[in-house]
């Protein structure tokens, strides 16, 4: 994929053959994908449990498939499946998992379009987020297969302890992993972990989100045809809490590797080391309040694109979102006139649609809490200088649109600006100086991402040593706290917002999947 050419987060727009090819696809899962029912798979065979529908939140009368409801029972032969296929799959030498993960990228490469229409009908995507979402999928596998081969297995032959010994290095995988993915990257997240997983010769149990799960059926698809033993790879469906007590109290569990909220990823950890005979890792990506700095010397077009799309690109449904915004005094008027301009002229819709920027959020619940979310700003002297309000109109009162929302004057204690709210909804408030930004972009529990804007080089330098964010940005016009790519921005939470302090993406994800053995021969 040429870097230049290729579609990711920050591209505008898709050329006209990659919108007819989309266009194709949404016909494709429309005729053969929606409404079908979609059984868990473990150990490659087909596994029913009570059903259950998902609906799209374009439009609920859209029925997208009828998945099924496991359980312990079903955990737990899932991990039986991964134990079992562990015995094997952890032997293979790792040049083959290598070629085999190759393998699979083409695999979800030929997809592409397929599965980003689907995520059009499962999680309301726009066509050229989904689209960079699979592009960015398959880069991942990629940058780990080179990686692996570059680090020759991380194996590594060390100094000799004493005269005539041998002495190496190696990595061993530790076993049978649950990955637990989300909603709102469901190929790339879901995909992430999975192979960050099995490439290090672990097996894996895969429970994507219950309103993604047909995207990561397409993917499972992928990986099979790649060359995936059937039983290292095995996917349940259903409500995560249904599983919690395989998951977290079964001893044959390895690791758990999860991307969603704090509260869910927290108290996964807190039960598995409780639960378990010895410490073993949790990997978790566990979201964030993501600033963005905007100080009087910025070019302030350049700031009000990057602000605005990343705050409410998909919704502002992104663990990397801007959702709290400073901005000098100095500036202040002119710069927020900038970004009401910018943020009106975004197309909100159906997100099939090839001028659409933002589409539905997720659910109901999502969807009632926006509205929750502006009243209780409103109650606490806030003011809406642009949207506010559920979208009911038409059509698209069977979907769950609103308007992509900007507040001030919410006190900055409130909670409003410390909560990850997962919506189109941006607080902002003014700052003196970059010493007091600093400052108030720091006062934060969570660390995932942040963003300056300003021409001045010591002011952003400034602001790289001092942010306590695990992802940072200066001047992104596509993105002001969004875009991470495989390979260039390694994804990491700080503080709250991670447990491993090695993100995905980035040149030391896959230990988080290994153990390390040191081997002494005397010849």
């Amino acid at each position: 994929m040429d870097p230049v050419d290729k579609i990711t987060y920050t591209s505008p727009s898709l050329d006209d053959e990659s919108n007819s090819l989309y266009e194709e696809a949404l016909s494709i899962v429309e005729r053969e994908l929606l409404g079908r029912a979609y059984p868990m798979i473990v150990g490659g065979r087909e596994v029913l449990a009570a059903e259950y529908e998902v609906r799209s939140p374009i439009d609920r009368d859209i029925l997208v498939g009828r998945f099924h409801r496991g359980g312990r029972e079903e955990a737990a032969a899932a991990l039986e499946s991964a134990v079992r296929s562990f015995e094997d799959w952890g032997r293979v030498d790792w040049r083959e998992r290598v070629a085999v993960m190759r393998r699979v990228a083409e695999a979800v490469e030929r997809r592409k379009f397929l599965l980003a229409a689907a995520m059009a009908y499962e999680v309301g995507k726009n066509r050229v987020e989904a689209v960079a979402e699979v592009n960015e999928a398959v880069e991942a596998i990629r940058y780990y297969a080179a990686l692996l081969e570059e680090e020759g297995g991380y194996v590594r032959r060390m100094s000799p302890g004493a005269p005539g010994e041998e002495t190496w290095s190696i990595v061993r995988p530790r076993g049978a992993w649950f990955v637990i993915s989300p909603f709102n990257f469901p190929a790339m997240l879901g995909s992430g972990m999975v192979q960050g997983a099995l490439i290090t010769g672990n097996t894996v149990v895969w429970k994507p989100s219950e309103e993604a799960s047909l995207t990561a059926r397409l993917m499972y698809d992928a990986y099979v045809e790649g060359g995936v033993p059937p039983g290292a790879i095995n996917l349940l469906t259903g409500p995560g809490e249904l599983y919690e007590d395989v998951i977290v109290g079964d001893r044959r569990v390895a690791g758990i590797a999860f991307t969603g909220s704090r509260e869910v990823g927290h108290h996964l950890l807190r039960e598995f080391v409780a639960r378990q005979p010895y410490p073993k890792p949790v990997v978790l990506e566990t979201g964030s309040k993501n600033p963005t700095v905007v100080t009087a010397r910025a070019d302030l077009g350049k700031a009000a694109e990057g602000v605005a799309r990343a705050a409410f690109g998909y919704g502002g449904q992104k663990c990397s979102a801007t959702s709290r915004l400073y901005v000098q005094e100095d500036v202040w008027d002119e710069f927020l006139g900038l970004l009401a301009e910018f943020t009106r002229a975004l197309r909100v819709g159906d997100p099939r649609r090839r001028d659409v920027f933002m589409g539905p959020l997720i659910n109901e619940r999502a969807y009632a809490n926006f509205a929750r979310n502006v009243e209780e700003g409103l109650a606490a002297g806030g003011r809406v200088i642009v949207g506010g309000r559920q979208l009911r109109e038409g059509w698209m009162a069977r979907g769950f649109y609103v308007e992509p929302t900007i507040m001030v004057g919410v006190p900055e204690g409130h909670r409003l600006f410390r909560d990850e709210l997962f919506m189109p909804l941006l607080v902002a408030a003014p700052f003196r100086d970059l010493d007091e930004a600093i400052s108030k972009v720091n006062d934060t529990d969570y660390g995932l991402t942040a963003g300056i804007f300003s021409e001045d080089e010591g002011e952003v330098e400034r602001f790289m040593e001092r942010a306590e964010f695990g992802v940072l940005y200066a001047n992104r016009r596509g993105g002001a706290t969004t875009g991470a790519w495989p390979g260039a921005q390694t994804f990491v939470g700080w503080k709250a917002s991670g447990a491993t302090g090695r993100g995905i993406g980035g040149p030391y994800y896959l230990l988080n999947f290994v153990q390390e053995q040191a081997r002494t021969y005397v010849r």
